[in-house]
């Protein structure tokens, strides 16, 4: 494990990630063990704060995973990171800042460790299917073109909250933009911004 890190720590400097969703779980799994507490602080150090695609699948799979995505008010906070590092990405940022008081929030860590292994498998099944494809999508327009489709799924996902299963299309949206960014996957790119616009018009829809 901690060659592992230390070889994610070296992508992290260069700005390029090369971590499948497998081993972005093993890494949430095994980060900050001696807390109660799991806190948003915890996770940006576990995924890095210059990392835009996994804070991406990471803001997705937690709104996706069972036990956390339904915690009401959880979707509104991936929100709120998603948007804070989504801008920071179009200005030019190259390590991306969060308030305290968004740091702070927390969940318990029983209830994000018994969460974790529902998404192992589909992971497992999704991690063979990624390949490097259509990389203009991931390299610096690309990343502007994600950060644009986040930002855009950042501001519809508060009213989600009270649509139901909403948010599954926002989370699998957000989960699609951050994986194609690790995996340099343009084709997973593609299909996070076909949800994002298919989840809009639902959202749409709802509330006209």
């Amino acid at each position: 494990m901690t060659e592992r890190r230390d070889e994610v720590e070296q992508h992290r400097d260069d700005g390029a990630q090369a971590y499948n969703l497998s081993q972005l779980i093993v890494m949430l799994e095994h980060m900050g063990r001696v807390s109660s507490r799991v806190s948003v602080e915890d996770i940006l150090n576990t995924v890095g704060r210059r990392s835009f695609g996994p804070m991406l699948l990471v803001a997705g799979l937690i709104t996706l995973a069972p036990l956390i995505g339904d915690i009401p008010g959880m979707p509104t906070l991936m929100a709120a990171v998603v948007l804070l590092t989504a801008v920071q990405l179009l200005v030019g940022r190259k390590q991306f800042w969060l308030p305290q008081w968004l740091l702070r929030r927390h969940i318990a860590r029983t209830k994000f460790d018994r969460s974790l292994p529902y998404l192992k498998k589909p992971a497992r099944w999704i991690d063979r299917w990624l390949r490097i494809r259509l990389p203009w999508l991931t390299d610096f327009w690309g990343n502007r073109l994600t950060a644009l489709t986040a930002l855009i799924v950042a501001l519809a996902m508060p009213p989600m909250e009270f649509i139901p299963f909403s948010a599954n299309g926002a989370g699998l949206a957000l989960s699609l933009l951050g994986l194609g960014l690790v995996a340099r996957d343009g084709l997973a790119v593609l299909l996070g911004i076909g949800i994002t616009a298919a989840t809009i018009i639902v959202v749409a829809a709802n509330l006209l």
